[in-house]
């Protein structure tokens, strides 16, 4: 493994939760090179051949296992698209987390655009954390634009946790699935801008064959002169269920935006969508400042509950 500085440690301690190496596979990209990368008997990671990405192959019946796949950015005007097409065999139950985290201290824009594709097995199981994170004091914008789409066979379950919380300037988020029967798909999305940050997410999900459901909730806060959009399509083309939600705070001079799209092409499909925006309850800034929370103190306390 190559050595990593102060920088890339703490980014990939904030995309990924690393402090070390991994266990199992992973594959740790840096500045666009791969700088350490491990398989295992289960699970096969293989650098593509015709573009930039990986092909991670996970056998039949893999249990209790996982692969981490990180990004980390820290040359400044750099810009990159990576594709990564996950196999998931049949009767597996694997963690997958990925990320990418951007320190820019120059005047260039980074940006590092992702393109994911999940083939789920029968009967198999994946959880998926995706964080995204940016700092750096240059002015060059940090840019993430994450590409997923989801494949589930009969049977299959894929749970993605979907989370920005700090420094990132722009962020186009596409999500598309197609469920097959008894297929499930949960994500969960936390997000929170600030300053004159963008953030807009698109979710396309197509309930395609009986039992199948989904359950796709955003939380997210928009502070200062961001903006945000959350904007989801699903169809139910059989006996089906699904449900979307959308929850946000507004503060300051933030700006959000909800996009609810439910198609029903079926008597036995049912489709819920809820939303609510609003600023924080002024009873519970006071409520919290009766304990010995400044103002902002409290604000942040309910911020950080909101978002977990």
């Amino acid at each position: 493994m190559v050595a990593l500085d102060e920088i890339q440690k703490r980014l990939l301690k904030e995309v990924a939760d690393l402090h070390s190496v991994p266990e199992g596979a992973f594959n740790i990209r840096s500045n666009s090179e791969s700088v350490a990368r491990r398989s295992s008997e289960n699970i096969e990671i293989v650098s593509k051949t015709e573009v930039s990405g990986m092909d991670i192959h996970i056998k039949p019946g893999t249990v209790n296992e996982s692969v981490h796949i990180p990004v980390i950015m820290t040359q400044s005007g750099l810009q990159e698209t990576v594709y990564n097409d996950f196999f998931i065999g049949e009767n597996s139950d694997v963690l997958i987390v990925a990320g990418c985290g951007i320190d820019n201290c120059g005047t260039g824009d980074s940006r590092h655009d992702g393109v994911h594709r999940f083939f789920v097995g029968r009967n198999s199981k994946i959880k998926y954390v995706e964080k995204h994170y940016g700092s750096g004091e240059g002015s060059g914008k940090r840019i993430l634009n994450p590409a997923t789409e989801v494949y589930l066979e009969k049977g299959s379950c894929a749970e993605m946790e979907m989370v920005q919380i700090k420094g990132v300037d722009d962020t186009v988020r596409t999500t598309t699935a197609e469920l097959a029967e008894g297929s499930r798909l949960v994500i969960r999305e936390r997000l929170m801008t600030h300053g004159s940050q963008s953030a807009d997410s698109s979710y396309i999900v197509n309930l395609n064959e009986d039992h199948s459901s989904a359950d796709i909730v955003s939380r997210s806060v928009a502070r200062d002169e961001s903006v945000q959009k959350f904007e989801v399509r699903l169809t139910g083309k059989a006996e089906c269920t699904g449900h979307t939600e959308c929850d946000s705070i507004i503060m300051d001079n933030g700006r959000i935006i909800a996009v609810p799209g439910l198609e029903a092409e079926c008597v036995d499909a049912s489709l819920v969508h809820e939303a609510a925006i609003g600023k924080i309850a002024g009873d519970q800034i006071i409520k919290l400042m009766t304990l010995g929370l400044t103002e902002r103190e409290a604000e942040e306390q309910i911020i950080s509950g909101f978002l977990k």
